[in-house]
Order: structure tokens, then sequence, then C-alpha cells
């Protein structure tokens, strides 16, 4: 079967007047991709792609003007899903929850849209194997783009926030991203939790800007205590703390965490002022996490294919 083809139009020119009904139309178990393709406009519902509710693309035509947008935070939930379906606190919170494997996004803006100082504030939460991100934005402040578990692309994305603003224990690369600290905080919460696990987070080709103050945002603090990250080639503005990383309080957390560096450049690089626990890697060491096989890790199933220069979902 060929890939099935929805509008989503706010005017009711489309096939359907929200993102949601669109995706409760997929059928359950669904085996064929169903592209979704979502008219200009704010749309303001949270919503869900539920389990076995898989192989779906949301694409839009630009990030600005496609927005799917809600307020929800850890301590507040409204959502059309029972709590027992989608969770509590940080975890429901979502404006946006995908746990349908094979999710697309392309050219859409996911935004929590929760006032700063609200809290735990997730825009999307991913918890499924091979999903891909181009060209989209996360908006939010704490806990923005909530990356839970599976393994994620994400390509030309802006992703903004404040405290631990990507995180979760996903296996997730992340190139040529634009990251932005919007107050103090940490960029990144990953929950790696034993040395076993082969999830983490690689930024690699990406640019971390700030607001124009200096020295207020850590590249990351260890969520779980063997919370993995890596940054390479990677610009880094003065926002970047000169220590670099943070142990959560808990010195224990310095000899398990994996934080590495690798060729970043710009003021907040600072590789002699880094705490002393994470560090740059070495040539011969860094291979393994610039590479697509990263994410992409079993050559008798793979699921990003070459295509142009880009990496494409083979289901795509």
């Amino acid at each position: 079967m060929g890939t099935v083809i929805w509008k989503v139009a706010l005017d009711g020119s489309g096939d359907f007047k929200t993102v949601q009904e669109a995706i409760d139309a997929v059928p359950l178990g669904n085996t064929c991709r169903t592209l979704i393709r979502v008219s200009p406009g704010i749309y303001q519902q949270p919503l869900y792609v539920p389990k076995t509710k898989n192989f779906i693309t949301l694409a839009g035509l630009r990030p600005e003007i496609t927005v799917l947008t809600w307020n929800n935070t850890a301590t507040k939930i409204d959502h059309h899903q029972a709590s027992r379906v989608i969770g509590t606190g940080t975890f429901g919170c979502g404006s946006t929850i995908v746990e349908g494997e094979d999710f697309i996004a392309e050219n859409i803006t996911f935004e929590n849209s929760a006032p700063k100082g609200s809290g735990q504030a997730v825009a999307i939460r991913v918890t499924a194997d091979r999903c891909a991100f181009y060209n989209c934005r996360f908006l939010g402040w704490q806990d923005t783009l909530y990356l839970h578990y599976g393994r994620q692309y994400l390509k030309d994305c802006y992703i903004e926030g404040s405290v631990d603003f990507i995180f979760g224990n996903s296996t997730a690369l992340l190139e040529h991203c634009h990251i932005h600290c919007k107050s103090a905080g940490f960029i990144t919460a990953q929950s790696r939790k034993s040395s076993q696990e082969t999830t983490g987070y690689i930024f690699l080709r990406c640019v971390i800007t700030g607001n124009g103050e200096t020295s207020y945002a850590c590249l990351g603090r260890p969520w779980g205590p063997f919370g993995r990250v890596v940054y390479a080639y990677t610009f880094m503005d003065a926002c970047v703390k000169h220590c670099g990383w943070d142990n959560w309080g808990k010195t224990e957390n310095e000899r398990s965490a994996c934080f590495y560096e690798y060729r970043c450049y710009g003021p907040g690089s600072c590789p002699s002022k880094r705490v002393t626990w994470a560090r740059e890697l070495l040539d011969d060491e860094v291979e393994q996490f610039l590479m697509h096989s990263f994410i992409d890790s079993d050559p008798e199933r793979p699921w990003l294919a070459q295509r142009m220069a880009l990496r494409i979902p083979y289901s795509a």
C-alpha cells in the first residue's frame, strides 16, 4: 500500500480541522505511512500519538507559521486522554506526546506556552523508536524537549529553554541544530542509568546561543548517574559557563557521568577550565559518536537511508 495523504486546516478546507482528529483516524496497528499535511495556523490543543499508531508524518510548510501548542505543566494537566494513558507529572504534561514508532515531523513548531516560572512544562515527549524531526522548532522554558526513550534523529532544528530543556534516556543524534539558552540553567539532563545502556545525546555541528548575558548555562547535568552527552564541532557562545558541566549536587556522579566535547569553538568553549571529570575526546575515541550508526547501529536492520545527502527513515 502507498502513503495515505490527509490535510488538516483550521478553516475547514481540509480533511480535518484538528491534528488530533487526523491522528485519531489512523487505524491502530497501521503498516503504511500516513502523511498529515498541516496547513498554516496556531493549533491550540494537546496531541497524543498512541502506541501502535506508527508511520505518521506531520508536515508543515514552515515551522514559524505551523504551531502545535498547549500549556500543561507537571502540576496542572488538562488533556483529552486520561492520566492512566498519558501519565502524570512531567511525563504526562507534554503538549505533544508521541508513543507511535517511526514518527516523522518536518517544518512544525512544538510549543509549551506555559510562562517562565511554571516549572516542568514539556513541549514534546517522544517515547518511541525510529523518530525523525527536520527543520522543527521546540519552544518552552523548563523541560522543553523530552527525548524519553527510543532512537531519534533531529536535523536543522531549533530548541530553546532554560532548565534541563533536552532530557530523558533516549539515543539521539542532533545534527546542525540551534540550541538557545533563554535563562540560567542546564541544556541537557540525560538519564542513562548504567554503563551497559547504549543511550546518550550527540550534538554534531550545532550552535549554542544565549540572551546576551555571559556564563549562566551549563552544557548538562546527569539526571541518571551515567548520563552521556557529547558536543562535537559545536559553536558555544558566551552564555556557556567555563566549568561547562554540573554534577547535580552529587560528587559520586562525577565517577560515572560521561560528558565529552570534541573540537568545539566559540567563547563558551574553554577546555582548560572545564570540570576535571568531563573531558575532550581523542580522535580515535570520537569516531563512534560522529557516525549516524550511533542511532542506527544494526547494519542488518538499518532505519536511516541516505538520500540526497540527507538521512531519511526507510519507512518514509
